[in-house]
């Protein structure tokens, strides 16, 4: 029944999305926390499309995250993962990434993880695990029916969040749409990038709009032969107008997060999806040069209203390999004899794409945001933001979602500390190590990330070369290469082994050293020193110095 009289409730979590729901199952799974703490969920869409979700074994959601084995861990640990279904998920076993005007690559795979780093650790199974969306949203609704703690609000949109005027400071007052009003001890913004959470607290956001979009769709293929390694290889090639990514799902089937120019990506998903299919084997296959006279003679259909046909498409790919002299029994060429041994270097590159899924081909904006706080203050107080609602990040290291769950398994200590502790889990005192801890660690994540963006996004040759050869010594850097895998969660531990830590902000100095060379290109001639950068001097000369100990 509709009512005026505020229902007291100790955490309001605003947002049904994946950070939302793993932090409610974070806290339903935590007996001094479930049996004291009143947890509402609100949500404007209806859940139970989510719960009812059930593709086919052959069809899969065009949505995928890949799950560090870090968060894989946090998700076991509050048992969610047992209700994912790990048949439509895929282990990473190996990632190959390329310039796509130099063609300088760096390849990271489970053995350098501990080959030369960790030494006296056994090798990992997997990098991280791709799964839908779905699937993990799903399964974290299984987790909260099977214990009915949290309480489930949804189909129900938030109207407005006031202050309570109260003598000493009111708690936040939050009106929904059903005539409800929750009075919340701590309200947590899980609500994405338009947050009304956010904007209740009165907390700013700085970013901007990239001139990109990212295409993404599901992807069928023939299945890897006897003769390869199976589809458990991620690939991004990183293009002038974007880095495009294949991501494996299953034996025959893949993701593609193609990130490119908004009008190319609008020309692209309203031409005939063989035309699509075409220019994804194109895009990881075919030199720069060709492609960028393959995407104009696709806009110029386009605007003209004669949209290319498939075949004249493939038949000016096909030219332009000969053109180009890719050796016909490369996999660099696409017409090559797919059938009995495969080319030499065939693991190089994904499976042809055969075809795309119907419905699956989508495209969305991209963003760089980030909040200036994370915990509101003054009149915005007893407020915390979590995932989306806090930042949102360029797609191409796929950290989005991890850095959210990040965001939760944190506040979740925080929240269990206060609670144990007998503290005001809507402190400001209570709520504080949260920001500290994630704060500064998801900045380093998005600064670098954005770099390479920009820094791939330029053909200038200086730059070309410079990033080339960055990359090119990385990849010789055994120590370096496991040091970056260890931060970005390719062990279950967020924390590193004893006597052989780093420091958590290696991976992004590495990160920014090849970056940094955008700006400072002519310091990479005085050698090797130069190249590597001095983020990575100081990580080389701690594991030198760790290996001597």
């Amino acid at each position: 029944m509709a009512t005026s009289v505020p229902q007291q409730s100790d955490i309001v979590i605003v947002g049904g999305g994946p950070a939302g729901l793993a932090l409610a199952s974070a806290l339903s799974s935590q007996p001094a926390i479930r049996d004291t703490l009143r947890v509402v969920l609100v949500e404007a869409s209806d859940l139970s499309k989510v719960r009812n979700w059930n593709d086919g074994p052959s069809t899969f959601s065009n949505r995928v995250s890949s799950i560090t084995n870090a968060s894989q861990a946090f998700l076991q640990e509050i048992g969610v993962w047992a209700h994912v279904d790990e048949g439509r998920t895929c282990p990473i076993e190996e990632m190959q990434v390329w310039d796509g005007v130099s063609d300088a690559r760096i390849t990271f795979s489970t053995q350098d993880d501990h080959a030369s780093f960790l030494p006296d650790a056994s090798p990992q199974s997997q990098m991280a695990r791709l799964t839908e969306n779905l699937n993990l949203q799903r399964a974290l609704l299984r987790h909260l029916d099977s214990n009915r703690t949290v309480e489930l609000v949804d189909n129900v949109k938030v109207q407005s969040i006031v202050r309570e005027e109260r003598e000493g400071g009111g708690w936040p007052l939050v009106h929904l749409s059903d005539g409800r009003v929750l009075r919340a001890r701590l309200l947590v913004g899980a609500d994405g990038f338009n947050s009304p959470v956010r904007a209740y607290a009165g907390i700013e956001s700085y970013g901007w709009a990239y001139n990109t979009t990212a295409i993404v769709a599901t992807l069928f293929h023939k299945p890897r032969t006897s003769f390869q390694a199976q589809n458990t290889i991620a690939y991004q090639r990183f293009l002038p107008t974007g880095p495009i990514a294949f991501l494996p799902l299953s034996p025959t089937a893949s993701s593609l997060v193609w990130s490119t120019k908004p009008h190319l990506a609008k020309a692209l998903l309203s031409s005939d999806p063989a035309v699509l299919t075409s220019m994804i084997n194109a895009a990881f296959r075919l030199p720069e040069v060709s492609l960028r006279y393959l995407h104009q003679q696709i806009l110029d259909s386009v605007s003209n209203g004669a949209l290319i046909s498939s075949q004249q498409l493939r038949e000016e790919i096909s030219w332009r390999g000969r053109s180009h002299h890719i050796d016909p029994r490369s996999a660099y060429s696409l017409t090559a004899d797919t059938e009995g041994v495969p080319p030499e270097d065939a693991d190089a590159l994904p499976p042809v794409v055969t075809s795309i899924q119907p419905g699956s081909a989508a495209f969305f904006p991209l963003r760089f945001s980030h909040a200036d706080d994370y915990i509101g203050d003054g009149a915005g107080a007893r407020t915390v933001l979590v995932g989306d609602a806090a930042h949102t990040i360029h797609p191409l290291a796929g950290q989005g979602l991890n850095m959210g769950l990040g965001d939760v398994e944190s506040l979740f200590n925080c929240i269990h500390k206060a609670v144990t502790n007998g503290g005001d889990i809507g402190s400001r005192t209570a709520l504080l190590p949260y920001a500290r801890e994630r704060y500064f660690e998801n900045h380093k994540i998005m600064s670098a990330c954005d770099k390479l963006h920009k820094l791939y996004s330029s053909t200038s040759e200086p730059v070309v070369w410079a990033r080339s050869v960055g990359v090119e010594v990385l990849n010789e850097l055994d120590s370096v290469k496991a040091a970056i895998m260890l931060n970005a969660g390719s062990r279950s531990s967020r924390t590193p082994p004893s006597g052989r830590q780093i420091g958590a902000n290696f991976a992004a100095d590495a990160v920014e050293s090849i970056a940094r060379s955008v700006a400072g290109v002519s310091t990479l001639t005085t050698g090797v020193a130069g190249l590597v950068g001095e983020g990575l001097q100081r990580v080389l000369q701690t594991v030198a110095n760790s290996q001597r100990r």
